[in-house]
């Protein structure tokens, strides 16, 4: 019992943090969403209204044969009190709409901005598609909540207030007596059955969440369930994780039925005993007929909104459940920061030194080890060695998507954590190894390195990385869709797009990090020479299996275990006769048979 209440305790915890969370995105909008407040006032005054000239049309019209009046101004009263209601509910309708939607786009706007901010290792850890569902139910549930707040618990409140003044001044206490109690016990009943619910749609929201992210993850691997004919078995997966969600999702409907069950009954005997209290008083005399008429037109205003305010309660409590997730992803901590007034990069030559660098993803599990090169202003350095020696991680550090754990690596002489992030982004390009493209154009993949270039920079760009010839023969040209991650495109294909792109951005600082692994050996050289052209004149860091592609440059690191063991041109380090020696030799080896093949295949 008191680990539930501590339970209680936290989520009450967490609702209030969620509800203050969302203040923010409301103040700036404070002006619209008072005079939204002031309409609803008005039209709740209107709506209480009704009853009152109700009963003097009843009065008026309950009177001796041959002495009844008709009550036009009290008719036209009537109908005026009818259509002002209509009128004010309809324009706090229209001024809050800016309110509600103005709310969920800032929200919407700030929480991706927050994820763009979040640091590479949080990206590579997450799960894409339960965080995207976060994000729609959350924003969704915001909507939600702003308009049961605005157009139906504060209208209850209000129109519960001012029937509870007029029961006060106009009548006997026992009609506000009954009317509390049957509020309180409602309102009691409804919060009591609706945290209990709320642990099964805590279950069913957590297997929704958990059947979107399998649902994603096959599709974007669905080349590799395809290749390992494994439909049968992610469709096991996905309907476990749905049996588990029709079980909360069932249990969710039987308790709500429950509760309105409850609901409707605290209701009825409300109204039912307020009736009664009436008729005794027009029997008695006390009351007239008008009064049994007004009372019985103010409970049915009261109730019918109440009777819906249970399930306005359940859907809030749910909202903010779904909030909660959302807003959890605004207080990850980005692992990677600006300093506070951190200066641009000033770029002059593009001189890179990495400096006694030592770095690991986990501290007790250290990549680099007191890395330390220098790469002068155009000259072209390149990285080689075995799989998993770190040469990636250092287009990783370079780029500062992680912070080294000591010394520190520098551009023209600044520390690149003393600098804005984006400015040295700006400076530098990449060509990647696996290379992921948008779900858009071809024109648009390789725009995306440069967004305001014209079109003709665009086409010169696709024709120093050699694409020009494929856009012209595809039927759709340069509006052909390349699918998701590029599925539509050739390995190849997807790497000339990274080349275009990197061209296209113009930076200082060029990485080809296994720029031409997809690449045949014809397609490689042709390749080579673009990229040839383009790293002129710009500081070039290549990292490389294929020793073949760096043969040429002005100086090869040979990395291992994260230490650079051996340093030089091509020829010094075949002289030398070491691990650079023995890869080289090994590489020729392989791509000898080959070449033989594919000179006989040439005959």
């Amino acid at each position: 019992m008191h680990r539930r209440r501590t339970q209680e305790a936290l989520r009450d915890r967490d609702d209030l943090r969620t509800l203050r969370a969302i203040l923010p995105f409301v103040w700036r909008y404070r002006g619209r969403a008072g005079l939204a407040l002031a309409c609803l006032v008005a039209a709740k005054l209107a709506t209480v209204s009704v009853p009152v000239a109700l009963k003097g049309i009843v009065d008026a019209l309950d009177a001796a044969p041959g002495e009844a009046v008709l009550p036009l101004g009290l008719l036209l009263g009537y109908g005026a009190l009818r259509a002002a209601q209509g009128m004010f509910n309809e324009l706090r309708d229209a001024v809050f709409a800016r309110v509600r939607h103005g709310a969920v786009r800032e929200v919407s706007r700030r929480v991706l901005r927050h994820l763009y901010d979040l640091s590479l290792r949080y990206h590579l850890e997450r799960k894409t598609g339960a965080i995207s569902r976060d994000i729609e139910r959350g924003t969704r549930s915001l909507s939600s909540l702003l308009n049961y707040a605005v157009f139906s618990i504060i209208p209850t409140a209000v129109e519960l207030a001012l029937v509870g003044a007029i029961l006060v001044v106009r009548y006997d206490l026992r009609y506000l007596a009954v009317t509390v109690v049957a509020v309180v016990l409602y309102v009691g009943y409804t919060v009591l059955v609706t945290e209990w619910r709320m642990r099964f749609r805590h279950r069913m929201n957590a297997m929704d969440s958990k059947a979107n992210t399998l649902a994603v993850d096959g599709l974007i691997n669905y080349e590799t369930v395809k290749c390992f004919n494994n439909e049968a078995y992610e469709l096991a997966r996905y309907d476990r994780t749905l049996a588990e969600w029709e079980r909360a999702a069932v249990r969710t409907q039987t308790s709500l039925s429950a509760l309105n069950f409850g609901q409707g009954a605290i209701i009825a005997a409300a109204v039912t005993a307020i009736m009664v209290m009436a008729a005794q008083g027009v029997v008695a005399g006390t009351l007239s007929l008008g009064d049994l008429v007004m009372v019985n037109a103010f409970m049915l205003q009261l109730f019918i909104p109440l009777g819906f305010l249970g399930m306005v309660y359940s859907q809030v409590k749910h909202a903010l459940s779904d909030m909660e997730m959302m807003f959890r992803l605004l207080e990850e901590e980005p692992e990677i920061r600006d300093r506070p007034g951190a200066p641009a990069l000033v770029l002059r030559r593009g001189a890179v030194r990495f400096e006694h660098v030592h770095f690991g993803y986990q501290p007790e599990r250290p990549i680099l080890h007191d890395v330390d090169f220098e790469i002068p202003p155009g000259a072209r350095v390149a990285v080689v060695g075995p799989s998993g020696a770190g040469k990636s991680t250092l287009a990783r550090l370079l780029f500062r998507f992680y912070d080294v754990q000591r010394g520190r690596i520098l551009i023209d002489g600044q520390d690149i954590r003393a600098v804005t992030q984006a400015s040295l982004r700006a400076a530098i390009g990449i060509v990647p190894q696996d290379t992921v493209l948008f779900n858009e154009t071809i024109y648009y993949n390789i725009a995306y390195g440069r967004p305001d270039a014209t079109r003709a920079e665009v086409e010169e760009a696709a024709r120093l990385a050699h694409l020009a010839d494929f856009i012209a023969s595809l039927p759709a040209g340069w509006d052909t869709v390349v699918g998701e991650r590029g599925l539509k495109l050739s390995g190849g294909e997807k790497q000339r797009v990274a080349i275009a792109r990197a061209i296209l951005k113009r930076p200082r600082i060029l990485i080809f990090d296994e720029a031409t692994s997809s690449l045949d050996s014809a397609s490689e050289r042709i390749i080579l020479e673009a990229l040839a052209e383009v790293a002129a004149a710009r500081t070039t860091l290549v990292i490389a299996h294929r020793l073949s592609t760096v043969a040429d440059a002005d100086q090869i690191l040979v990395l291992e275990g994260g230490r650079i063991v051996e340093r030089g041109d091509h020829a010094a380090l075949l002289a030398r006769g070491a691990l650079y020696a023995k890869m080289w030799a090994l590489q020729q080896q392989e791509e000898a048979p080959v070449a033989v093949r594919a000179g006989g295949s040439s005959e």
